[in-house]
């Protein structure tokens, strides 16, 4: 496979970024890349494992952790944000908690999204399918309201219903 950028060159970085469920594929030799800002190359650069490819990810753009004095620390295990970026370990649940504002950032470049949705079985999941698509037709509307657009507000209302007919039977 050729560099989608340069065209000359053999692809060895392949990014799949996930934005709002729309899938958009890079293959780039390793110049472009490094061009590009993906992925840095520096020397030494050595990804033998999960956490040290969360700890090079981590250390890119402008995810530095705060590692100062005042940083927060799990009440739990005593980790500090700083210990993560350092380690790409995370101590313990509580850490999710502790460092949930700073971790968002972080999950939504990993994954797309730092919602975990999950996925819903084709042959038994209609029934959740329904209802998980109904409380996202509740958030809309509420936004809608809140930015008083009731055209869309009263769409959306609509939908519910239909839904909501379905789901009882």
């Amino acid at each position: 496979m050729i560099c989608d950028d340069c065209k000359e060159k053999p692809a060895s970085v392949h990014i799949t970024q996930i934005n709002n469920n729309q899938k958009t594929e890079k293959h780039l030799c390793e110049l472009c890349a490094q061009k590009s800002g993906e992925i840095n190359f520096s020397a030494g650069a050595n990804f033998s494992g999960v956490q040290d490819l969360l700890k090079g990810m981590f250390s890119q753009g402008n995810a530095n952790p705060p590692c100062n004095k005042i940083a927060p620390v799990c009440p739990n295990c005593g980790m500090t944000y700083c210990d993560f970026g350092r380690n790409g370990k995370i101590g313990c649940s509580i850490c999710f908690t502790t460092f949930g504002e700073q971790f968002e950032p972080l999950l939504r470049r990993i994954h797309g999204s730092s919602r975990h949705t999950g996925k819903i079985p084709k042959r038994t999941g209609g029934k959740l399918a329904l209802k998980q698509k109904l409380r996202q037709l509740r958030r809309d509307l509420e936004g809608f309201v809140n930015r008083e657009e009731y055209e869309q507000a009263a769409r959306v209302r609509d939908e519910i219903k239909t839904f909501e007919q379905e789901l009882k039977e």
